[in-house]
């Protein structure tokens, strides 16, 4: 006798409340609570093969309240995915395949590290944006070799969170028919009872987004979740919302429904009560026979992916061309030309560069390398024609062309990020996102997930410090670029002119599978010779870019925008007779990873001062300059003011730069 649907999920709920369990941490309501609708969509719906979960055209399943991690473990481990049960016996242990919230790259079968609310539906939506484009990019004559669905489950705490309302209204009005959210309706969080804090008219505020929304679904009815399901898919225009009213962790007789089931073990008692109530009388991490050959997905993934493969095949042969470039950007390879075409597009600019902003310069770097790339995907949040994101080659996605490849985020800075995680993770796409640096922050922990998980996405940001001048301080960065370095992973870039700029794309759309942040000027600046070493040199981080006619005493430390300046006070200094060295450095954490002897050459220990300077605070460029060095910098806020007023007012000037270097030589007894 096959089991029964009830049984299929209460495997889920046991595993879950047993290992939260053994852990003696982590959290069983939501697992519990969302398993019949897990136990639908995953056996009756979901497009995957346990056997390869890279697949490329498979459906991606995101779990945005990622705190119920036992229900993507319990469902990854069911289904045949290389997640043995000991795995899940060693739940949130050090070193474990299964950690307290999913994490991509650790956990075959999880398609993005989730965990901070919101972000995982806005994650989802990158994901169904790129199989969106991607159809239209590739599908030909009736052979659709992209065509695929993203499922989110989401909780109360997902939809509190801003982020979610940037993403899910963004969702709507591009029309996402292949997005489909189940809202887990359960009515609690942590602190209880969410009428206390969140009343909104959740189904409402979505048909408000232009969502189609399915209301009342009862979440434990598998009748139910199936039909929610199949409207679900009939819909092709528009993304859709499944209001699921749950019961949090259910079976659990004398907790369900309450917040004592959210963040902590049920406890030996409740747990052997719930195995009564479910009527589950098996051992802790035991699941019978016939359940598991009942979950086994693993014939029915080979099944679909060879069909896949055969349609796939009739379609590279009828367009082979177009096949390559899919298997290419799928595969994450640049094109083969790709070293031969930058080197020498960059050798170009540094032949015909001039003095303008960096953030033109950066526009002239996505003119340059954008052809070449019909995977490069972006846009701004509202800040198109500042933030210099729109290229040549650009082509609206919202115009359903095959050629769609920017997208304008509208003030939505944390979704656009988080959006681009999303892109990034499903693959076929190197996105760009760019708005202000100033406000990265409202980006910040979509920045931080990106290297975290970690994502090809590169953030662009301009108006890079007080430079900007009369928008004043609440616009002008002085702390942000040097937060930005201290996130593990992320490859921060402050070029100086279009040269260095051109090499700070090169390199971020190098560094697959990493992010990086690309920081640019408002305000022109000049453009600086250098010969062809000095020119491979750049991606190294930091570099000799004027050196002195004599041993120099003294170096000169900068990026950006102070890049100018520090060659304006080297030239004074060395017609003082004291010969600078200057040395750009647009990237000090890769200039950091350099072996020692190339620091050395760089920076020798021998030189007896080194000054830095940097329109920004001074803190991280301290181990730069050693004992006795010195940092020119802004440590307070700015004001409103034009840029060379502030620059003025602020200390950034040929004459205070060579005053440090003077200071610095003489305690130092020169």
């Amino acid at each position: 006798m096959n089991p029964s649907r009830r049984e299929l999920a209460n495997a889920i709920r046991a595993l879950s409340m047993d290992a939260v369990q053994q852990a003696n941490s982590g959290h069983p309501g939501m697992p519990m609570g969302m398993a019949d609708i897990a136990e639908v969509l995953w056996n009756d719906h979901l497009k995957h093969n346990p056997e390869n979960p890279g697949w490329w055209d498979r459906d991606r399943f995101v779990l945005s309240n990622g705190h119920g991690s036992m229900l993507l473990y319990s469902l990854l481990h069911l289904s045949g995915y290389d997640l043995p049960i000991e795995e899940l016996r060693n739940f949130r242990q050090l070193h474990s395949r299964t950690p307290g919230h999913p994490e991509y790259g650790e956990t075959p079968g999880v398609e993005t590290t989730t965990g901070p609310l919101g972000q995982g539906i806005a994650n989802a939506v990158g994901m169904a944006l790129a199989e969106t484009v991607l159809a239209r990019r590739f599908n030909r004559d009736g052979m659709d070799v992209v065509d695929h669905h993203t499922w989110v489950f989401l909780g109360d705490g997902c939809l509190m969170e801003g982020v979610s309302h940037e993403a899910c209204s963004l969702a709507g009005t591009l029309g996402l028919g292949k997005l489909i959210a189940f809202w887990d309706d359960n009515g609690i969080s942590i602190d209880g009872e969410v009428e206390g804090w969140f009343t909104d008219d959740t189904p409402a505020r979505f048909e408000a987004y232009g969502w189609q929304v399915i209301r009342d679904v009862d979440g434990h009815d598998p009748v139910e979740i199936r039909q929610a399901i199949d409207t679900a898919q009939a819909e092709s225009g528009r993304p859709t919302l499944i209001c699921c009213r749950t019961v949090i962790g259910f079976g659990a007789p004398n907790k369900q429904g309450t917040e004592a089931t959210h963040g902590a073990p049920l406890g030996e008692d409740e747990i052997a009560a719930a195995r009564q109530e479910l009527g589950w009388n098996h051992p802790p991490f035991e699941i019978p026979q016939d359940i598991a050959a009942a979950w086994d997905a693993r014939e029915r993934g080979r099944q679909a992916e060879r069909a896949w493969r055969e349609r796939y095949d009739t379609w590279r042969k009828a367009h082979p061309e177009l096949a390559a470039e899919f298997s290419r950007r799928m595969q994450g390879d640049l094109p083969d030309d790709w070293a031969e075409q930058t080197r020498a597009r960059i050798a170009e600019l540094q032949e015909t560069g001039g003095d303008v902003a960096t953030r033109k310069s950066s526009q002239i770097a996505l003119d340059a390398f954008g052809p070449l790339l019909p995977e490069l995907i972006g846009g701004s949040a509202d800040l198109a024609g500042s933030n210099n994101t729109i290229w040549s080659g650009s082509v609206d996605i919202r115009e359903a062309n095959a050629d769609g490849n920017y997208i304008y985020f509208g003030v939505r800075e944390f979704g656009m990020a988080a959006i681009c995680n999303g892109l990034a993770l499903h693959g076929g796409f190197i996105p760009y996102n760019a708005t202000f640096l100033v406000f990265s922050d409202y980006a910040r922990n979509a920045v931080r997930m990106s290297a975290l998980i970690p994502t090809h996405n590169i953030h662009v940001y301009t108006h890079d410090s007080i430079g900007l001048g009369e928008d004043g301080p609440t616009h002008q960065p002085v702390e942000h670029a040097a937060s930005l370095r201290m996130i593990p992973g992320l490859d921060v870039w402050r070029p100086c002119d279009t040269v260095e700029s051109a090499v700070a794309w090169k390199t971020a759309i190098e560094k697959s599978g990493h992010p990086s942040a690309l920081i640019f000027t408002r305000q022109a600046l000049p453009h600086q010779p250098r010969d062809p070493a000095q020119v491979d040199a750049i991606e190294r981080g930091g570099y000799v870019l004027r050196d002195a006619d004599e041993a120099p005493e003294a170096v000169l430390i900068a990026s950006g925008s102070e890049v100018g300046l520090a060659i304006q006070a080297a030239e004074s200094l060395s017609a003082n007779g004291i010969p600078v060295r200057v040395v750009s450095m647009p990237n000090p954490g890769r200039f950091l990873a350099q072996d020692e002897g190339y620091r050395d050459s760089v920076l020798p220990p021998t030189v007896r001062a080194r000054v830095a300077v940097e329109a920004g605070v001074t803190h991280y460029w301290y181990p730069l300059v050693g004992d006795g060095g010195k940092v020119i910098g802004v440590d307070r806020f700015g004001a409103s003011a034009p840029g060379k007023v502030l620059f003025e007012n602020y200390g950034l000037t040929v004459e205070n730069v060579s005053q440090a270097v003077r200071d610095s030589l003489q305690a130092r007894g020169a």
